[in-house]
């Protein structure tokens, strides 16, 4: 039995993987795929049985993981950012998520004939969307950076307020069900609360006069947090994730606490929770489903992409500073995600224990909204967006760190060739020469708190770090990766291969793939062109192929981009040669004898 235990662990982690791969390579929510994936060795094959694979271990072991993601996602929330993000965001989080709410509670009332109590706690878990979602939908979708901001600073804040929405909620059932006053109620609410804010303060504390050693404050929050959630359980009874939600909050708003490192240890522990997770929740299902209850979910799901959330939508952003067309895609885009998924599965696995009628009704509600709302937006938002006019060009843009002669040559031998570019730099007689040669920059460092805000991105999606700042340089390339990805980010060497010593060499780490031959460097670039070379663009041909260019123009030219007949830019690596085709255009740096010849 151990064996087979071990073997269905491992194997529910084998296809958590492949489920997040599969999502990451067509750009779609993972949770699409868990979902189903669980659905498939569960209700329908049989395979996975959690009840009787985990028995009485299930239900702790499942609300330790809510009590994980919900302390993660609230870590996000920062206050001091909801000055700046606008009337149309304000509006949807704040009276436009409790009409949501309410809407949702009478479709669940209504539609599907659950009980009050269970379609207010079904109207809190699904007023929400959530980053987890909505992230890799805006990849596919593109929206103009006004929508993309707006709909990505509604799942930041939404989540953990709707966790805290559904958890004062589910409280509240709870003390009725079991006949306690208002006064129990809140004294529970009030323990919750108590017991996050003294554990974020004593975390916060300990981190902050670094009272635990680096390699262990990963450790000690995940203890902090499952410490909280335990002591606030024992002391009233299911305010355990209420302490958990109010710690992230609070330790996320602390001044002096770096908590870098402890976002992204949690953002690596919840991949790997929910991919589990998930499959445990959806093998629970029962099928086939309690009688009507799938249609009335696909009716719930219907009733709230075509009227609730545009409703909502529309009502919540007037006078927000968009137009039309971006309230209307928002109006279309709001896919649910954890905080539904995961919470409304625990959530019934307590009120199933409890007795409480209709509880069994809540999972594949909520399952049903899940996979709808993903499944449509992710399928129809892109289209909508073109149609609308809303839509981003495909990110084939370039950001370069730096705006010295050799930044601003490769800057205006992109631009020209249709290539959208942004320089970025802190030098202000760079920027302005820049400016002054028809390039677009943003003046300030572009791995700052103040580029995260103001420098646009839209349509940019690659990094070449080329300052005269070797370290700037890692820094830049080591920041952007997660926004553009690993194989994106690249830099031009400052030194030669053979002139960093180990003692001055950086970690290999922290380095990005260099830019062009084995033998660039940023110096050699600029030497070369105060020597007269120049960067020339010259389009290929059956009749003049890339041999007849190096004949032509020497085998001392250095090879940077090309560009294929559709537009996709081909970055030059030193250790990735580029092999030019008959159609692409190629941009090369060329000896100045030789810069007169065919274009």
């Amino acid at each position: 039995m151990t064996l087979e235990t071990g073997l269905v662990l491992t194997g529910m982690l084998v296809v958590g993987f492949l489920c997040q791969w599969l999502a990451w390579r067509v750009k779609l929510p993972a949770i699409l795929f868990l979902l189903l994936a669980g659905i498939v060795l569960g209700p329908v094959t049989g395979l996975l049985r959690p009840d009787k694979l985990l028995g009485d271990l299930l239900f702790p072991l499942v609300s330790l993981a809510v009590a994980v993601i919900l302390f993660e996602g609230s870590l996000t929330l920062r206050f001091h950012e909801l000055r700046g993000i606008g009337g149309a965001v304000r509006g949807l989080v704040s009276y436009g998520a409790v009409a949501a709410l309410l809407l949702l509670a009478a479709c669940a009332h209504w539609i599907a004939g659950v009980r009050w109590e269970i379609a207010w706690l079904f109207g809190a878990l699904t007023c929400v969307t959530g980053p987890t979602v909505i992230a890799p939908l805006l990849r596919t979708l593109r929206p103009a950076a006004r929508i993309a901001n707006t709909l990505r600073w509604e799942g930041i804040v939404i989540d953990p307020l709707g966790a805290l929405f559904a958890v004062l909620i589910f409280e509240a059932i709870v003390s009725r069900q079991q006949g306690h006053t208002i006064g129990v109620f809140l004294g529970t609410v009030a323990c919750g609360a108590l017991i996050g804010a003294l554990g974020a303060l004593l975390l916060g504390f300990l981190l902050r006069r670094q009272l635990v050693p680096e390699y262990l404050q990963n450790y000690a929050t995940l203890a902090g947090v499952l410490l909280a959630f335990g002591a606030s359980n024992a002391l009233a009874h299911e305010s355990g994730l209420l302490a958990v939600t109010v710690m992230g909050i609070a330790l996320g708003n602390m001044r002096s606490v770096h908590i870098d490192d402890i976002l992204d240890f949690k953002e690596s522990l919840t991949t790997l929770l929910v991919s589990l997770l998930f499959i445990l929740l959806a093998a629970r299902l029962h099928w086939p489903l309690p009688d009507g209850m799938l249609w009335a979910g696909i009716a719930v799901f219907l009733a709230a992409q075509f009227v609730v959330r545009p409703l909502t939508a529309v009502l919540a952003t007037i006078g927000g500073g968009l137009n039309w067309r971006e309230r209307a895609l928002i109006a279309w885009v709001a896919p649910r995600g954890i905080v539904a998924a995961s919470v409304s599965a625990l959530f019934a696995l307590r009120l199933g224990k409890l007795g409480v009628e209709g509880a069994d009704a809540l999972v594949p509600l909520v399952f049903i909204l899940i996979i709808g709302t993903v499944v449509l937006q992710s399928a129809t938002a892109r289209p909508l967006a073109k149609w609308l006019k809303v839509a981003e060009p495909e990110p084939r843009g370039v950001l370069i760190f730096g705006s010295d002669a050799v930044a601003r040559a490769v800057g205006r031998a992109l631009k020209d060739e249709g290539v959208r570019v942004v320089l970025a730099d802190d030098d202000w007689d760079g920027i302005r020469r820049a400016r002054m040669e028809g390039l677009a920059t943003f003046f300030g460092n572009p791995a700052s708190p103040h580029a995260e805000r103001h420098l646009d991105l839209a349509g940019i999606g690659r990094l070449l770090a080329m300052s005269t700042h070797r370290e700037r340089n890692t820094l830049a390339c080591v920041h952007y990766r997660q926004e553009f990805g690993r194989e994106k980010v690249y830099r031009l060497r400052n030194l030669a291969p053979q002139e960093s010593t180990e003692r001055a060499a950086l970690a290999d780490n922290l380095l990005a793939p260099p830019l062009f031959d084995e033998a660039m460097t940023h110096a050699r670039f600029a030497e070369l062109l105060a020597r007269g070379w120049r960067i020339k663009s010259t389009r290929l041909s059956a009749t003049f192929d890339w041999p007849h260019f190096v004949e032509q123009y020497g085998s001392d030219s250095v090879l940077l981009f090309g560009v294929e007949e559709k537009g996709a830019l081909r970055v030059a690596l030193a250790k990735r040669e580029l092999e030019p085709r008959p159609g692409w255009t190629v941009i090369v740096l060329v000896p100045p004898a030789r810069s007169g010849g065919q274009a």
